[in-house]
């Protein structure tokens, strides 16, 4: 280790705050925990693994491809961890390269395992005779004619290479007045061709990687050409992600780069990943071409790219392999039966399900109901992510089909649906709804549905709030929390609400709503100087809160001064979590936790002690700058006893478990909590399907 590499390790340990993006790839760690289990079915590890590789290629897009937004224009950067950009961009790269070595050796220990459950990945050397003239049949018919070689020489410009396909670099040797020369070709897969070409064996399914078949082939590409050498590689390049959600930049230099992006065809490429040995030739020229480095570049010896992964644990022949979820069951404030008559039922009661122990059934059967129902007049709705043939989709179309006033703000900016949101809106338009796109620089990410319904004189106002998208299918994997409600001050700030984003209305406040990008921030920051100030009087003072992130340091500044004067946090963050828990003199009463198992805990609850009577908050906002200063979110109190006893045994579930949680150290790592002596096993994935549909008592967490 050098002097450099000394003083950054001892900076980033100085710092008061762990580095967000380090945080994000101990994150990406945790769930490659879950692949090394042995005790977890091989199928479920494969999902896990295949995971991390789209986390980690989401993460190169985007905060890897946001570093270097600062490194291309000369703009200073200083990490949480206090290093400027360069110091940190191998910091960050030489944990990433770590990681990857880590990802492909978990790789091999999972190989002599797919034997045993009926499938192998080979190459066509691999194949008997007649499955390798199946495959040649396959390329010739189906592969060959796709395939396009692009020359790069003194006559042939470097061609445009796609982010995230594989990509096949051909150096080839010719003759041209008795002068030997080389040539690089490029050959890019496309991505409408399966990952595996699939051979059934017997009672078993041979899996052969698309680029071993084209590989294989490559010489009816180059008929009459030596071919010096065949290197697989795939690039990942600066996403396309909205630069108002870069918590990092001010806004003046956001400006400055939307003008510099408008130049470049393809965001600049920020990571390489190559087979083991690549051609040499091949890279000085990728090096140069793209201005990267070795730090860039990720050599394997196995399978590029994870993600294909999928076509083998979602093929119909494994199915029965594929661990299945319990049967949801009703939520203790929904009993069985009840949602038969939702409205009847939401006039008197309200509701707290949480998925997916409780189904998203009930609120997308209400939707389907309003819109066929002849007393309601209308519906207003959120939409960030959609499921395919989606449900919410159909209803709201029916809704305006039989007359009713529909109101739908599509997320244009959802990161990598933009294109299907502004598909589905589409579609409501031409039926005539009213869709809006959007508002201006925020993300509309906050959930909100109302349905409005005339009942004899009056109108009622049925609303639904949570946190979770309106995806009937992420519901089965996302943990979330939604409050439905016909309560008149839930339903009057919603209607405000909705005036804001749609129009340009500006309530003073709000009772029952926090709201981002108005004051959400300064509501948090009270709600825990009130901990802070019950504590120096001697009074009980505590604060539970679950998140998926943890980065804006105004909230975490507080949480130290609360930590100082002896309130104690409890913090379950499942991802980047940039506070620095028990340090001495400083964080000493904070601890945190992270859950990370078979589903994908996205719900937000915040509990503040409050001298005993506590302030419960549930909704989509995350403790991060872009969700104060740049989303629109809303939190909502839960001020029915009922639903905010249910609440509180959420968060108090989630402390308990010690299956699924990791414990975050001082240093920014985490270790896997294990069982007390004498604790039973206690997994939240499998006892919120016991949740007594009777639980009535007090649920105390101080």
């Amino acid at each position: 280790m050098n002097n450099t590499t000394i003083k950054a390790s001892e900076q980033i340990r100085r710092s008061n705050y762990i580095s967000r993006d380090l945080s994000w790839l101990r994150f990406n760690y945790r769930v490659l925990d879950l692949v090394r289990n042995p005790a977890t079915p091989l199928f479920e590890r494969l999902k896990f693994l295949a995971i991390t590789a789209s986390n980690a290629d989401e993460f190169f897009m985007i905060r890897v491809g946001s570093l270097y937004n600062y490194i291309d224009y000369g703009k200073e950067r200083i990490d949480y961890s206090g290093l400027r950009e360069l110091p940190f961009r191998k910091k960050l790269l030489d944990f990433a390269h770590k990681f990857v070595s880590d990802q492909y050796q978990t790789y091999e220990e999972l190989r002599p395992e797919f034997e045993k459950q009926g499938f192998n990945i080979c190459k066509v050397g691999e194949l008997t005779e007649s499955e390798q003239s199946k495959a040649e049949a396959f390329f010739m018919h189906t592969v060959y004619p796709l395939l396009t070689p692009m020359v790069y020489d003194s006559y042939h410009g470097f061609p445009l290479m796609m982010n995230q396909l594989l990509i096949f670099g051909v150096v080839t040797r010719t003759t041209e007045e008795t002068k030997q020369q080389s040539r690089i070709t490029f050959v890019q897969i496309p991505n409408n061709l399966s990952r595996f070409y699939e051979i059934q064996r017997k009672n078993k399914i041979i899996f052969v990687p698309i680029e071993e078949v084209i590989r294989h082939n490559m010489g009816k590409l180059f008929r009459n050409v030596e071919i010096d050498s065949v290197n697989l590689f795939r690039i990942t390049r600066n996403g396309d992600f909205t630069l108002e959600e870069s918590d990092d930049m001010d806004q003046d230099f956001v400006q400055e780069v939307k003008q510099k992006l408008k130049t470049r065809k393809k965001g600049r490429v920020v990571r390489l990943e190559t087979e083991q040995a690549p051609s040499g030739y091949m890279m000085k020229i990728l090096k140069e071409r793209w201005s990267i480095d070795n730090a860039n570049v990720f050599s394997v010896d196995q399978l590029l790219d994870f993600k294909g992964l999928w076509q083998i644990i979602k093929h119909p022949q494994f199915s029965n392999k594929i661990k299945k979820s319990p049967a949801p069951v009703p939520s203790p404030s929904l009993p069985r039966g009840a949602s038969e008559n939702l409205f009847e039922f939401l006039k008197d009661h309200d509701v707290l399900l949480h998925h997916p122990y409780n189904s998203m059934e009930p609120i997308v059967s209400l939707l389907e109901k309003a819109a066929e129902d002849p007393y309601v007049l209308g519906i207003k709705q959120t939409i960030y992510r959609l499921a395919d043939n989606s449900r919410v989709t159909a209803a709201l179309l029916k809704a305006a089909e039989n007359g009713k006033h529909v109101s739908a703000l599509f997320e244009v900016k959802a990161r990598f649906d933009e294109e299907r949101n502004i598909k589905e809106g589409e579609k409501l338009e031409k039926a005539g709804c009213f869709v809006i796109y959007g508002i201006s620089k925020y993300k509309t990410h906050t959930k909100m549905m109302m349905i409005i319904r005339k009942e004899g004189e009056k109108v009622t106002r049925y609303i639904h709030i949570g946190s979770g998208n309106y995806n009937e299918q992420t519901s089965r994997q996302y943990t979330d929390i939604s409050l439905l409600t016909t309560d008149e001050v839930y339903a009057h700030d919603v209607s405000e609400f909705f005036n804001v984003i749609t129009g340009h209305s500006y309530p003073e406040n709000y009772e029952y709503l926090i709201t981002a990008p108005k004051d959400m921030r300064q509501q948090l920051i009270e709600l825990i100087r009130r901990e802070t100030h019950n504590a120096a009087q001697g009074l009980p003072a505590g604060i539970v809160i679950k998140i998926n992130s943890l980065e804006d340091k105004e909230v975490m500044d507080e949480f130290y001064n609360a930590s100082q004067a002896g309130v104690q946090i409890r913090l379950i963050v499942r991802g980047i979590c940039c506070l620095r828990p028990g340090r001495e003199g400083l964080s000493e009463n904070i601890q945190v936790s992270s859950i990370v198992g078979e589903y994908l805990e996205h719900a937000r609850l915040f509990y503040f002690h409050n001298n005993g009577n506590p302030t419960v908050l549930g909704g989509s906002a995350d403790i991060m700058v872009r969700s104060f200063e740049r989303r629109i979110e809303a939190l909502f109190h839960i001020v029915n006893d009922e639903l905010k006893r249910q609440a509180i045994n959420i968060l108090r579930y989630n402390l308990m478990d010690n299956q699924n949680a990791y414990i975050m150290r001082e240093d920014g790592s985490y270790i896997k909590r294990q069982p007390a002596e004498g604790e039973a096993p206690f997994n939240i994935h499998r006892e919120f399907y016991k949740v007594d549909l009777e639980m009535r008592e007090e649920v105390n967490l101080f």
